[in-house]
């Protein structure tokens, strides 16, 4: 006999993994989408940093139904022509060597991992260890899930993997030490920008010291660049601006513009350590997926996309800044780009909510920051509605707590 299932479950048939809204998307265009009910919203999330062109883009799709058109899936059996292209132009940006293609920020995570490992076996160390930092979120496979830092989502899925070590973000001093007192680190892993931990940015000096430490240890300096990648911060990559380069970059999210898709990206320590049968993948590098991260890679490009994210994103963060000066309950507004974080002295999950009534759609993280993640082609004009219907929203949630 089938269990009962409960009247107020929307989706009774769907494993309740995520804590939903209760809307249902249509359509979009640009920086719109319109629900089930005809509602419309300004998309401020971008399908948390996925939809770089936004929706329904004029070049995007009809190039993605040729692509339907000709070949979807294609094993890696054989060659694959397009994946070529597209890691071509990836080691073009980016200054790196050779690409793996997977379908998600984790796979890519995962292969990072993986490579660091295998690294470490051939210095001849039989336990390899990664250094990886707190408030770090790099996926919720076990691995992955070992090397995040949230005590929250880890809880019954223990054991954990071994083989990790964890630092404060932005302490060069403590991975120093750790340097002094365990030979079994092989490589650093942390987010360029922590997206799920806060929008906590790495400081410039801190890369700087990291790759140099690197070097001199003969570690692998991997930079997940999942979210803030693929030009959200204004530049292709956000350790860019710091003026280095990792050994090792996972990327997903924005680069497919919302076709599912995952690569890590390697220079010349990295880039030869897989052989054939030490890593793949099935659906990894499709013909379809690696169309749509070839077409966004040259329509950013073509339409400046990444200096549009530089500058609404300044525009954004100065707007904000002065809504919110003297607001006792703001406690910090940071990020880079198109990758803004608000963090209010209390959590604020209520937002989520309040906002879709009002027409805005964006996510809370870590509990007490508004994160938002706007498609990069977002307008001046679209950033000014942002901060027109949020900056009521906070101030008004902050009032009531406070009474």
């Amino acid at each position: 006999m089938n269990a009962p299932v409960h009247a107020a479950d929307p989706m009774p048939h769907v494993m309740s993994t995520y804590a939903r809204l209760p809307l249902a998307l249509s359509h979009g265009r640009g920086c719109r989408v319109w629900d089930t009910q005809g509602r419309r919203y300004l998309d401020a999330l971008a399908g948390i940093a996925v939809s770089t062109l936004g929706h329904d883009h004029p070049q995007l799709v009809p190039a993605l139904q040729d692509q339907v058109s000709r070949l979807i899936h294609c094993s890696n059996y054989y060659e694959v022509p397009l994946q070529e292209q597209l890691a071509a132009r990836l080691c073009e940006l980016s200054g790196l060597d050779a690409a793996f293609f997977c379908n998600s920020g984790l796979e890519a995570n995962e292969a990072a991992i993986k490579l660091a490992r295998k690294y470490g076996h051939g210095k001849g160390i039989a336990r390899p260890e990664i250094v990886v930092c707190e408030k770090a979120f790099h996926g919720r496979s076990i691995a992955t899930l070992s090397a995040t830092a949230n005590r929250k989502i880890q809880e019954g899925f223990g054991p954990l993997v071994e083989g990790f070590v964890r630092v404060p973000l932005n302490d060069l001093a403590a991975v120093e030490a750790l340097a002094a007192s365990n030979p079994n680190v092989v490589a650093v892993f942390l987010e360029t920008i922590q997206g799920e931990g806060g929008i906590n940015p790495t400081r410039a000096d801190y890369l700087q010291g990291l790759r140099a430490l690197c070097d001199a240890r003969g570690w692998l300096l991997m930079l997940d660049e999942v979210q803030c990648g693929i030009g959200r911060t204004g530049k292709w990559f956000a350790h860019q601006w710091a003026g280095i380069t990792p050994d090792v970059m996972p990327l997903a999210k924005g680069l497919g513009s919302g076709v599912p898709i995952g690569a890590v990206v390697a220079g010349p320590k990295a880039a030869r350590l897989f052989q054939p049968g030490n890593h793949g993948t099935t659906f990894g590098g499709n013909p379809l997926a690696m169309r749509a991260g070839v077409e966004t890679l040259r329509i950013m490009t073509e339409d400046g996309l990444l200096e549009n994210a530089a500058a609404r994103g300044a525009q954004l963060r100065s707007a904000f800044e002065a809504a919110f000066a003297g607001e006792p309950g703001v406690r910090e507004i940071r990020g880079a780009g198109l990758m803004i974080g608000i963090e209010l002295d209390r959590p604020c999950g209520a937002l989520l909510q309040r906002a879709a009534d009002a027409g805005l759609l964006m996510s809370v993280t870590a509990d007490s920051v508004v994160r938002l993640l706007p498609p990069l082609i977002l307008s001046a004009e679209e950033a000014e509605e942002i901060v027109a219907i949020l900056v009521p929203l906070v101030k008004a949630f902050l009032a009531e707590a406070r009474a």
